[in-house]
């Protein structure tokens, strides 16, 4: 998967620090307060000239949307497409009022949300399925065979929360494994050196350590089907979501349509997608084909976002939880930071609608 949903949250702070992220979520912050309750009195505006979504300029199935305007259709305005290279990007595009909807990663949607940032997740992409997955040496052939051995993995990714939860299930000791945190392109140098004994990654970059002579002994399609769930999400600024309610709805009812059209026929969504972004087909087919995508009225459950909004009791609400315990752990975020509930700031009602 292309590394548009990672970064390391030590670097966050020193980004929000510059854009004064504490005046626009700290306590004394009267005049955002004031304003994101004007917004949450009002049900119908106008038009806003132009709505703004961050992407990652790579591979996902609603470029779809983006090459054909869909999106620009469905809302009547203007989009800004506003793109992102990592998650902390986003985060400090949200923080300076620069993006109004996002799809990043899970992990640093928790980690803004923990430090405050007024966004809530309105939906899923979709889940990590084997678009993550360990690759190893051939003498390798379980779990319990990396301890002793080195373990490559993104650092504070969606595939280091994988890696270690897997290991975790398996009641493995992490410590007895010579972990190391490399950028994706480090982890197949590292390889083709002869420097590591394995690695969790996304494609393509599994796809290169297979043809270096790898092997796939897990993918994070097992942690989703033991109910860990491993996703990306959509996020909107709560400010411009109270305003603008319903083209948050029409946002995910597009979304839904392109998932649709790769469903119908993921080779021509896929060629679509490698024509417009000019990359490679096989990459891009292989990027879409690694997602598990949840229809908008399944994600409108218990089981993911909730049957209701701000569902103390669903999946992503432990999820999110799960994710945050897991950043405490890599020491990026403060046990002492952490809500009691994520719960707020998930928010189905706009699935809800989107399904009606």
């Amino acid at each position: 998967m292309l590394n548009t949903t990672h970064f390391n949250f030590k670097n966050l702070a020193i980004s929000v620090g510059i854009l004064h992220f504490a005046l626009l979520v700290g306590c004394g912050n009267n005049a955002q307060q004031n304003t994101d309750h004007q917004a949450a009195q009002t049900t119908v505006a106008e038009l806003p000239k132009e709505v703004r979504i961050a992407w990652g300029g790579g591979p996902r199935v609603w470029v779809l949307g983006k090459a054909d305007g869909d999106f620009e259709k469905a809302f009547g305005t203007k989009i800004k497409w506003v793109e992102f290279a990592t998650g902390a990007d986003v985060i400090n595009y949200f923080a300076a009022n620069e993006i109004d909807i996002a799809r990043f990663g899970s992990s640093p949607a928790v980690a803004g949300i923990t430090r405050g940032l007024p966004i809530e997740i309105i939906g899923l992409e979709g889940l990590v399925s084997s678009a993550e997955r360990l690759i190893v040496r051939p003498e390798i052939k379980n779990l319990q065979d990396l301890v002793g051995k080195k373990v490559a993995f993104p650092a504070n990714s969606t595939a280091q929360y994988a890696l270690e939860q897997a290991l975790a299930l398996q009641k493995i000791d992490k410590s007895k494994i010579q972990l190391l945190p490399l950028k994706p392109a480090e982890i197949v140098a590292a390889w083709t050196r002869g420097d590591i004994d394995a690695a969790y990654v996304w494609g393509p970059f599994t796809q290169q350590l297979e043809k270096a002579g790898g092997q796939e002994i897990y993918r994070t399609t097992t942690l989703n089907d033991q109910g860990i769930l491993v996703y990306n999400n959509f996020a909107v600024r709560k400010a411009f979501a109270a305003q603008h309610s319903d083209l948050v709805v029409k946002f995910l009812k597009t979304y839904q349509e392109q998932v649709d059209e790769y469903k119908r026929d993921p080779k021509a969504a896929s060629e679509k997608i490698s024509k417009y972004l000019s990359l490679p087909y096989d990459q891009v087919e292989t990027t879409l084909a690694g997602i598990e995508y949840i229809a908008l009225k399944d994600q409108a459950t218990e089981k993911y976002l909730g049957a209701t909004a701000n569902d103390e009791k669903s999946g992503l609400a432990k999820a999110t939880l799960d994710i945050a315990k897991f950043l405490v752990n890599i020491g990026e975020l403060k046990q002492s930071d952490l809500p009691k509930s994520y719960a707020p700031n998930i928010n189905s009602q706009y699935l809800i609608e989107a399904t009606k």
